[in-house]
């Protein structure tokens, strides 16, 4: 079977795809993905045959899709929530196509259209999950399988904080504060600085390693608490693990994010005019302490148990076939 992957170039719209686009092509199918020249580089490390349609950069148009699809004739469309309007060039070519999700779904408002109608894969732990798109969607599971290049990381001999405010979010001065703050815990501190250059950051404590890319898969198994803005990359990985969250919503849709994560009491928050370096020292203090002081870890621990009952990337991509046929 010939399957035609499309997203937005970005990190955050690409990488949820990824592990099941591994795993059909690792069960034998024809896998092409179609997105912006950014992505290009893990995608063809992951050996995903990525090309970039007509003029797109970031966002993907149905009239760059369409000659696509007439070259290829996939048998399948997988796309993402950011990308409408591949489904569009799907529907009008006749190929059965599949919304991807990259977490939970989003409110209206925040730059990209709602996904409405059709099937979703869902990879967003039904407890997390919008209540509404539960009760009304049609959906497959898919487990959240955090996606980063090969790297190992080494565990820490004291507790690890990990800071990131992904990569289209952080600034150098909420980097700076919240570094601040978390220095002092007596934890090892890992930021990932994402847009921010490391060195506007100056000079840091020496428990604080500052990296403008963290290998954030390989992090994970040895995080014990992690401080971020929310992305739902960030947001289903340290769940995947059982860690708990210390929120700090930029925009997009992080408030959402933050408001149901604390509603599991798997996450604190807090709002930018909450924010300084004793409030994130305190919420990490919280999320550091041991049994009975909140349950913010065991929270986290009971949606890593949901999460890996979820159907993995495998068995969703053995079943997809029999779904191609039927749409």
């Amino acid at each position: 079977m010939r399957v035609l992957f499309a997203a937005l170039a970005s990190a955050g719209h690409t990488y949820p795809l990824i592990p099941l686009a591994t795993a059909l092509r690792d069960a034998g199918h024809e896998v092409h993905f179609a997105a912006g020249e950014h992505v290009h580089a893990p995608l063809l490390r992951a050996g995903l045959r990525p090309f970039r349609p007509g003029d797109a950069f970031y966002e993907l148009y149905a009239e760059d899709l369409e000659p696509e699809l007439a070259r290829l004739r996939p048998a399948l469309v997988v796309h993402g929530w950011g990308v409408p309007e591949a489904a569009a060039a799907a529907r009008s070519a006749g190929v059965p196509a599949l919304w991807h999700g990259f977490g939970r779904m989003f409110p209206g408002g925040i730059g990209l259209p709602v996904p409405t109608g059709g099937t979703h894969v869902d990879i967003c732990p039904p407890s997390l999950q919008d209540q509404d798109f539960l009760a009304t969607a049609e959906r497959i599971a898919l487990r959240p399988v955090p996606y980063s290049d090969p790297g190992r990381i080494e565990r820490a001999s004291r507790p690890l904080v990990y800071l990131t405010l992904g990569t289209a979010f952080g600034t150098p001065e909420l980097l700076t504060t919240a570094i601040r703050g978390l220095s002092g815990l007596g934890a090892q501190v890992v930021v990932a600085t994402g847009r921010v250059s490391p060195d506007e950051l100056g000079a840091v404590p020496g428990n604080v390693t500052v990296r403008a890319w963290v290998n954030q898969a390989a992090l994970w198994p040895h995080v014990d608490a992690v401080v971020h803005h929310g992305g739902s990359g960030t947001t289903l990985g340290a769940l995947a693990f059982g860690v708990p969250q210390l929120v700090l919503p930029q925009g997009a849709d992080q408030f959402a994010n933050a408001e149901a994560l604390c509603a599991t009491g798997a996450a604190l928050r807090l709002l930018p005019d909450d924010v300084s370096a004793e409030a994130v020292a305190e919420g990490a203090r919280k999320l550091l302490a041991g049994p009975g002081s909140g349950g913010h870890r065991d929270a986290a621990r009971a949606i890593a148990a949901e999460i890996a009952r979820m159907p993995s990337p495998e068995e969703v991509a053995r079943a997809l076939p029999g779904w191609a046929e039927r749409g």
